[in-house]
């Protein structure tokens, strides 16, 4: 599965963040993306999946995307939620790495240049993912996040930092190697089980995360959470014995 040798981004590298009201900063999350991926000399693509918002994010992302043709927009008419959205987004990817981070300013894009380092230093790694040093949100979705990440460990045997942190760089044959089933909060749960499981190189790397300037945090709703629970012990029912694709 891994690349042995040579700079991954000669097979480019595609960028997409799911967009659920986020005329706010989707603006910007283009433009910051565009300012680390021009000096890297690569073809690529921003891919922003507008999960059925009910404001200008849609309109605003069209604008862009008319100035610019690797800006591309995947819309939503209804929302699917946030594995909805990330299924997406995976699917729309074309070139040889794929990276997807939220659309909330919540991360700095310019981080993503060191997990390519991560990658041209060692070709043999297949993922790097992100684990925030310093989490800035309210201490209920800290407790949230916690509960879930020792709920995967034990359930799943999942042994990684931070599960859903939104900050992700993966070959695509990676991805191309796994069924997604998940299209809710459980998504991350499951592709990262599933390339565990593969036998996949996986590395973590720490990136700093700032608190939301505008917009409205999505998630950590005691419905969501519930439902994740739920819908975690019919995953684990159809993971347990997955083979994988031992290397």
């Amino acid at each position: 599965m891994s690349q042995k040798n040579g700079d991954p981004l000669e097979r480019g590298i595609s960028l997409f963040f799911p967009a659920y009201n986020e005329e706010e900063n989707v603006g910007e999350t283009i433009e910051k993306s565009i300012a680390v991926l021009e000096p890297l000399g690569c073809d690529y693509e921003i891919i922003i999946v507008d999960d059925g918002s009910k404001d200008r994010t849609a309109a605003i992302v069209e604008e862009y995307a008319r100035k610019n043709e690797r800006v591309v927009l995947k819309r939503h008419l209804q929302n699917q939620g946030y594995g909805g959205a990330l299924q997406t987004g995976f699917k729309s990817c074309r070139y040889g790495l794929i990276f997807f981070s939220d659309c909330d300013l919540q991360f700095d894009l310019q981080e993503l240049t060191t997990f390519i380092d991560l990658m041209k230093e060692d070709p043999s790694i297949d993922a790097v993912l992100g684990f925030r040093i310093k989490r800035a949100d309210p201490l209920i979705r800290k407790l949230n996040a916690f509960g879930w990440k020792m709920w995967a460990r034990v359930l799943f045997g999942l042994k990684v930092k931070d599960v859903d942190c939104a900050f992700k760089l993966f070959k695509r044959e990676l991805i191309e190697n796994i069924t997604i089933e998940s299209s809710g909060a459980l998504i991350s749960v499951e592709i990262l089980t599933k390339i565990m499981k593969s036998g996949a190189k996986v590395v973590e790397c720490g990136v700093h995360h700032y608190p939301r300037k505008a917009g409205v945090q999505t998630g950590a709703k005691l419905r969501v959470i519930l439902k994740a629970f739920q819908e975690s012990f019919k995953l684990y029912g159809r993971i347990k014995n997955y083979p994988g694709n031992k290397r």
